[in-house]
């Protein structure tokens, strides 16, 4: 298969991506949509671990979900149906991001079900290994804006730090897979100290986000750690953590941990959650005990077909998240990562979605639709057109109903008593 050419490359992924009733990736159709379902909560545990002696006791230890995290074709096929689709891409991408789930967040998986929007997102496809020209390893040009190895200072005001090349699951659209999970050709190399060296003397950085990887699996020590080396800078104002360990691996989000990062507010924590299947009572739980330490939480969402590309899925998740007391935050077109175009909406689909939610629920509820500019350009606000047409006396506005309303500028003082 490595060696074949592109022609025939693509009939060969084109047949294992068709049935009899035809093509099933290209052209995703969403199932019937049971809202009262899917913003319920509940609990898939012992799922597919019910038939083997794991206690209650281990299963809520975090380092027992990690110690049996589901990597290999054997382990995936003891509990999945996989398609030759799915078989082939576990084969075929294990050079380029390692296979690695969670118990917790493997019993969310159908066994029968290859559409299964949380299958779509963890189990390896074979389309993974077919790159569009278009596609890159560094999508957000991440390696061109780094003063010193780890530290990512692209804004004015704010850098990224990247402080572990791990996480508790791997996500398979992942926008630093050229350096997470250990498996490809590059390798993340943070240097803390130059990183730290270097927000001293750069006044301007008032917000430090921590990401990888994921910050939530360091040690409680090493992460203590490094938050009190950054509250010690005086100009830093606040300290955000992006993280899916609330989501992968809830277990991990011990009081112990709450009470540490109760210490060095005001800190927020970003999560990610795609679908609404993913906030089990567990996590509803951990993201309970997050919110009641005094973090703001909010939400990352990126656009996937056949994931969350509908206006019912998206509604579902935003009031599932709210329910959560997590505010949704972003929901970022799909990055031009390579082998993500299996996975890769049009941003059309994106802004049909926030015109379907905006007037029709809570604006809390409502995520700002972003695109990270290829190549480095840092994120870009997309909106519907509600502006129809504006000049110096006036501006015609279209609601979220489609009727036009024009809102009439401020006149000087001096024209009105003329």
């Amino acid at each position: 298969l490595r060696c074949i050419n592109r022609k025939d490359y693509r009939f060969f992924v084109n047949r294992l991506l068709t049935t009899e009733a035809g093509p099933v990736v290209w052209g995703l159709q969403m199932p019937d949509f049971d809202y009262d379902s899917e913003v319920s909560f509940a609990s898939a545990a012992p799922g597919y671990w019910s038939s083997e002696d794991v206690s209650a006791e281990d299963w809520s230890n975090y380092r027992w979900q990690m110690k049996n995290r589901v990597e290999s074709l054997e382990e995936v096929e003891r509990h999945l149906r996989l398609s030759e689709d799915e078989r082939a891409g576990i084969l075929l991408t294990g050079t380029k991001l390692a296979s690695a789930v969670t118990p917790h967040f493997f019993n969310l998986v159908e066994a029968e079900n290859p559409h299964c929007p949380i299958r779509r997102q963890i189990i390896p496809q074979v389309a993974e290994t077919f790159e569009d020209p278009t596609e890159m390893a560094d999508p957000c040009g991440e390696d061109n804006h780094m003063p010193v190895p780890g530290l990512v200072h692209r804004y004015p005001d704010r850098v990224l730090l990247l402080v572990i090349d791990r996480c508790a699951s791997y996500c398979r659209y992942c926008t630093r897979s050229r350096v997470v999970s250990g498996v490809g050709e590059q390798h993340l190399e943070t240097k803390l100290e130059a990183a730290f060296e270097y927000l001293e003397n750069t006044p301007q950085v008032r917000d430090v986000l921590l990401s990888g990887g994921d910050p939530l699996l360091l040690s409680d020590n090493r992460l203590k750690r490094i938050l009190s080396r950054l509250r010690s800078i005086k100009h830093i104002q606040f300290v955000r953590i992006g993280s899916r360990i609330p989501i992968f691996l809830p277990q991990r989000i011990t009081p112990a941990l709450c009470d540490i990062l109760r210490e060095f507010h005001p800190l927020f924590v970003s999560v990610h959650t795609n679908h609404p299947r993913e906030l089990t009572c567990e996590v509803r739980d951990a993201l309970g005990r997050l919110a009641d330490a005094g973090i703001p939480l909010g939400n990352q969402s990126v656009l996937l077909k056949g994931v969350n590309d509908s206006v019912d899925v998206q509604r579902a998740l935003v009031h599932k998240l709210l329910l959560c007391r997590v505010k949704p935050y972003y929901l970022y077109q799909c990055d031009l990562i390579k082998g993500s175009a299996h996975l890769r909406t049009p941003i059309r689909k994106g802004l049909e979605i926030i015109e379907g939610l905006r007037g029709h629920t809570t604006g809390y509820a409502i995520p700002q639709f972003v695109v990270d500019a290829p190549g480095g350009g840092g994120k870009i606000p997309l909106n519907p057109d509600y502006v129809l047409n504006s000049d110096e006396d006036s501006t015609l506005l279209r609601n979220y109903e489609g009727k036009e309303f024009m809102y009439s500028e401020a006149q000087e003082l001096s024209k009105l008593l003329t």
